[in-house]
Formats: C-alpha cells, sequence, structure tokens
C-alpha cells in the first residue's frame, strides 16, 4: 500500500518544481514508510511513497518505460495471470510485482485495461507520446484519490487530502454543500470534499486529461447491474458463493510480508478466517480488540472461532472512549469524519501491526447479501407503502406521524413515530433518513437563514434518490443495496478502513469486496439474501460446515460505541463548548443557539442528540486543521 501525488500542466507544459511534488508526498509519509520517490518532466511531476508488500527489492515508484510514467497506490490480485497474457503478446518484465504489469497493460489495452484489473487501486499513468494523463480508481472505491485544478491552470492529485494541502496554491475554503453532505450522513461523500473546489475521483471512475484541452468530467468504467437473477437451488448457489468467496480469500493471501486477519467474531470476519486457514498450510495470525463494557465485548466469540481453526490469536481490551485518539483520527481523515467506530478501527489496526503488515477483513459482504437489519425495514415498509396511492399514504401517514409520541429511546420496530414518518415518504427519501444521523429538519435549525440561501435547496437527501431512483435494479431491496454501495461503502466504511489502517502503516484488504463476487451476489434473488428477517441468509447457509450457529446467527454487533452516554459524561463539557467554537461561528453558517439548545436537551436526557454532538466535535476540530 502506498501514497501518490501528482501534477499536471494541461496547457502550457510549465516546469514542475520538484520540492513541490516532494512536500505532497511527505505530507503522506505514513502511507509509505518504506521508500519515498519522484519523478519530473516538462508539465508533469509524479511522486510516490512506498508500502513494500510484494517484489520487496524491486518495483521502485515512480516507474517509466520511456514513454509511459505511472506512480500507483493498491494491489493487482491477478498480476500473475496478466503478466502471462501479456508476455505471450511480447512484453518483457525487468520486475516480478504488479506496477510494471499495470504499464504494459495501458500499452496493450489502453483505458479497457481497467476490466481486466482484479483489485484495490488508485494510479496515474502519465503518456508523454500522447501527452495524456490518465487517473484510475477501483471498482469499489477501496482506494483513495484526491484531485484539484489549482489558479496556474495545473491539476494536481493525491491519495489523501493532506497531500493537496501541502502545495501552496491550494486555496482553502471549506465548501457548505460538503458540510451539508457531512451532517447529513456523517461522511464527505464521492465526489465532494470538505475543501471547495477538491473532488474525490468517484469508485469505478477514472480521468483522462489531454494537453491542450480543458480538465474533463471523470468517466464511469464499471457499475453494479442488480437487474438479473440467478437461478438455481439454494445448495447450488450457496456453493457457488462459497467457491467466489474462496477466490477472493486466496487471492488476497499473496505477500511477501507477514500476513493476518481482523476477527471480530461476527459472521464476515469469521467465514474469512476460515476460508484462510483452508488455504493456509500454517496457522493463520488473527486479532481482536475487546472492550472494558460488557455489553460491547464480542471477545468470547472470536476466540470460538480463533480455537476451531487453531489460529495464532491476538487480543486485547481497551476502553470504548479513549478520547486521547480524537485528535489522531482528525489528523488522519482531514475531512471531518463522524463514525466514531473509527476509534475501535484505528485500536485493531493498531495491534495487527504489530505481528503482521498485511490484514484481511470482513468488510463488503453486509452491502453484498442485505445484512444490515435497515434492509429489512426498507423492505417491509415499501410493501406498506404499495397499499396506497402516494397522494394518499403522505396524508394518512403523515398526519399520524405528526401526533404520534416520539420515542428514541424504544427499537425502531416499536418507534411508531419514526415509522409512520417514513411511510409518508417515497422510498429512496425514506431509505436516505435512515441511513442519515442528522436529519433535515434538525439541520434546517442549525444552519443560520444566511446558510440556507447559499445551499439553494441542496439536500444531501437528494444524493440517495436520485442513486435509488436510476439503480439498475428490481425491488426495493436491491435500490438500498446499490446506493449503500455507492455512497455508504465507499464514503464510510472503506474510508475508514483505509486512513485507519494507514495511519499505522498496515494494508487492509478486502475479499468479500472481490468484483467477482459482488457482481454475483447482486443476481441472487432477493429472499436469498434477505430470508424471513435475516440477513446474509444464503452465505449464513452455506457456512453452516464451516462455522457453529452461535456465531453465524447471532444478533449482528460491530463496533459500538456509546455516544450518548459519552455527551452525558466524560464529553458533557465538549458539548458545552461547541456552542461558544469560535472556528464554528465564524463561519457564518451555524445558529450557536441551537448547538447550545441541543447540547443541553441531550445533557439533561430531555432528547437523543448524541450523534449530532459527535458530529460537530469532529467537523470543528477538522476545520480548525484544515482552514486554521
Amino acid at each position: 500500500m502506498c501514497g501518490i501525488a501528482g501534477i499536471f500542466h494541461p496547457g502550457t507544459p510549465k516546469p514542475v518544481e520538484p520540492n513541490r511534488v516532494l512536500a505532497m508526498i511527505a505530507a503522506q509519509a505514513h502511507r509509505g514508510p518504506d521508500g519515498d520517490g519522484i519523478w519530473t518532466a516538462p508539465g508533469v511531476g509524479l511522486g510516490h511513497r512506498r508500502l513494500s508488500i510484494i517484489d520487496l527489492a524491486g518495483s521502485p515508484q515512480p516507474m517509466s518505460d520511456g514513454s509511459l510514467t505511472i506512480t500507483y497506490n493498491g494491489e493487482i490480485y491477478n498480476f500473475a495471470d496478466l503478466r502471462a497474457e501479456l508476455t505471450a503478446k511480447g512484453a518483457i518484465f525487468r520486475t516480478g510485482g504488479d506496477t510494471e504489469v499495470l504499464l504494459h497493460g495501458w500499452r496493450a489495452w489502453g483505458p479497457s485495461m481497467l476490466d481486466r484489473l482484479n483489485g484495490m487501486f488508485a494510479f496515474a499513468i502519465h503518456d508523454s507520446q500522447a501527452n495524456t494523463l490518465f487517473l484510475a480508481r477501483d471498482r469499489m472505491g477501496v482506494k483513495p484519490l484526491h484531485y484539484v485544478e489549482l489558479a496556474d491552470g495545473s491539476l494536481a492529485f493525491a491519495s489523501e487530502l493532506k497531500g493537496l494541502l501541502a502545495h501552496p496554491q491550494l486555496r482553502r475554503v471549506p465548501d457548505l454543500g460538503a458540510v451539508e453532505d457531512y451532517l447529513a450522513f456523517g461522511y464527505v461523500p464521492d465526489d465532494a470534499c470538505i475543501v471547495a473546489g477538491v473532488k474525490k475521483l468517484a469508485a469505478g471512475h477514472f480521468l483522462l486529461v489531454e494537453r491542450g484541452r480543458p480538465v474533463p468530467q471523470p468517466r464511469k468504467w464499471w457499475d453494479i447491474d442488480f437487474s438479473n437473477r440467478a437461478t438455481g437451488s439454494a445448495k447450488a448457489l450457496g456453493e457457488e458463493l462459497v467457491d467466489r468467496m474462496r477466490a477472493g480469500v486466496r487471492s488476497r493471501m499473496v505477500a511477501d510480508v507477514p500476513l493476518g486477519a481482523f476477527l471480530s467474531g461476527g459472521v464476515d470476519s469469521s467465514a474469512v478466517v476460515a476460508l484462510m486457514a483452508e488455504a493456509s498450510p500454517k496457522a493463520v495470525r488473527t486479532c481482536t480488540i475487546g472492550f472494558d463494557e460488557a455489553g460491547h465485548d464480542e471477545r468470547a466469540y472470536a476466540d470460538t472461532v480463533a480455537r476451531r481453526f487453531a489460529t495464532d490469536h491476538r487480543e486485547r481490551v481497551v476502553a470504548s472512549g479513549d478520547f486521547g485518539l480524537i485528535d489522531t483520527l482528525v489528523a488522519s481523515f482531514d475531512e471531518p469524519f463522524a463514525d466514531a467506530s473509527a476509534l475501535a478501527t484505528y485500536q485493531v489496526c493498531a495491534l495487527a501491526r504489530e505481528s503482521v503488515t498485511v490484514a484481511l477483513s470482513g468488510d463488503g459482504a453486509d452491502e453484498a447479501l442485505a445484512g444490515y437489519r435497515r434492509y429489512k425495514f426498507q423492505a417491509a415498509e415499501e410493501r406498506v407503502r404499495g397499499l396506497l396511492p402516494s397522494h394518499l399514504r403522505t396524508e394518512v401517514f403523515g398526519t399520524l406521524g405528526r401526533f404520534y409520541p416520539k420515542a428514541d429511546w424504544a427499537p425502531r420496530p416499536l418507534r411508531a413515530k419514526s415509522t409512520l414518518l417514513a411511510l409518508a415518504q417515497g422510498g429512496g427519501e425514506a431509505y436516505a433518513r435512515s441511513v442519515g444521523v442528522t436529519g433535515p429538519e434538525l439541520r434546517a435549525q442549525l444552519f443560520t437563514g444566511s446558510a440556507r440561501a447559499q445551499l439553494g435547496g441542496y439536500r444531501a437527501e437528494d444524493r440517495y434518490v436520485a442513486t435509488m431512483a436510476n439503480a439498475p435494479a428490481r425491488d426495493a431491496i436491491d435500490r438500498a443495496q446499490y446506493a449503500d454501495i455507492k455512497h455508504w461503502l465507499p464514503g464510510d466504511i472503506l474510508t475508514k478502513v483505509d486512513r485507519t489502517s494507514m495511519a499505522v502503516g498496515l494494508e487492509a484488504r478486502e475479499p468479500l469486496l472481490d468484483h467477482r463476487l459482488i457482481e454475483f451476489c447482486a443476481t441472487l434473488p432477493a429472499n436469498m439474501r434477505l430470508r424471513r428477517g435475516e440477513g446474509k441468509w444464503l452465505m449464513k447457509k452455506a457456512m453452516e460446515p464451516y462455522l457453529p450457529r452461535e456465531i453465524l446467527y447471532r444478533q449482528k454487533m460491530g463496533f459500538v460505541t456509546p455516544i450518548s452516554a459519552w455527551f452525558r459524561g466524560a464529553l458533557a463539557g465538549e458539548a458545552v463548548a461547541l456552542a461558544k467554537s469560535r472556528t464554528l461561528g465564524e463561519t457564518g453558517w451555524f445558529d450557536m443557539a441551537t448547538i447550545a439548545r441541543i447540547a443541553d436537551e441531550h445533557r439533561a436526557g430531555r432528547a437523543e442528540h448524541g450523534r449530532t454532538l459527535w458530529q460537530f466535535v469532529m467537523l470543528e476540530r477538522s476545520m480548525k486543521r484544515v482552514f486554521g
């Protein structure tokens, strides 16, 4: 795993100062502690920080073959097959790694090379003969890539925002639309950025910049299709599912450095460990963290799996509220990021790094196989919505919802108010709210009148609404999964894993996001993904020969963080301080009296605002770090 950066002049090929590229990669040194390099030519400069995983002594970057030069972050898991194919075409290789495969692949196939790649990647290829710069990002968005057009006409790019922040010409102006997105979802989604003018290259997209022409819009090179359906028995489809999971795991076990796995004791990470143990001639290295609060501790389940597969297992008990890590996370993420489970993810990455350089995770199965409980609710609500015309549904359920008492403390099925209000909305709107943090009504109160005017009617929920409306899908579950794969997965889950793992020099790999597996899962009938309220039904059924039922069918936990309790205890002072924050107040965007009110309501137990308060804590610290 690595960090990349570069500068390209699409107009006149002005000289690129090497020190600028050096500064951009130095800001990302944590992504590549094993070495660095830069390459410059008229009108272009590329930089690279390396974390050595394969071909440890060879494959230095940026790598050039004379006319093509690449800087690349990621892993191509089928590089050996591609190398053999290219060798048969006459390509001559000087190294044993995957970087050179990309160079020869580009020369042979151009942009269509992307369709042949199985991996996680973000890279830039400069072609001195065609005078082009090609930027590309992997299908799922595992690896990040930011870019910006600067005042001097150049285009700068970097793995992380901090790489661009190291460029002196970047104007550090906050983007209100990104703040709206962040308050809605807890992260800034593709292709937005907290710094105005900066964009993230979206997952499954590429950007081809030609000298002498304006920078174009990125082009989509991959999508997932939920509109087709596989046929076959549950047994046959389950066997194929496990075969594809096995292929994803085995392809990601190739490394020239110590390799292991995260093990929470949940079905996803346990399935990965089971398939690793099947393929490994020696004990798989696993690690888990436990919490000092019994209700949040999964160590007993992880121990069960570790014993079953005789893994070399490590565990550590940590405090669920290690607030000393907040500033570490802010520095790692650059943009505000409010998924508080990042605290635990950072800690398990740090534990893993003590014994391995590469760790496999179970991320991706929930999105691919309808594992989240919200899919169950969405499917049920859509069935009810279908019983009434939209105008009548809005009137009936909207009226009932407005008058029904609020009960945030109750389990969702018993929160009749939120259910009734959700039924009054369209499916896309209701689902966008269900995955959100701070709803549009409270956001309208938190923003000042001038901020609302500046937003011009823009609402973050409309991202989900539009995505679900245009999804290549058959039913409600398809549309919800499609939207999560496009927004939630790259924006929250994969951003969290990338930044926390890279912060400690660890490469995280996600075998359950192998695109061949994801594409197969999208063809499964909905009732094989979600059946009688059981998400990931087919996966659990197919893994019964491998894992005990108490692992397969236990209630999903994840890294649960008691945010509400924090703001009535250890972080109560932080909540009070938010209302007096100069960083927030000087933007002119926030109604500070409303922030004070929700902090007081939460502290007194009159309302539940813990997640919103956490958002503002992270937003304030991020803005202070990025904008001063």
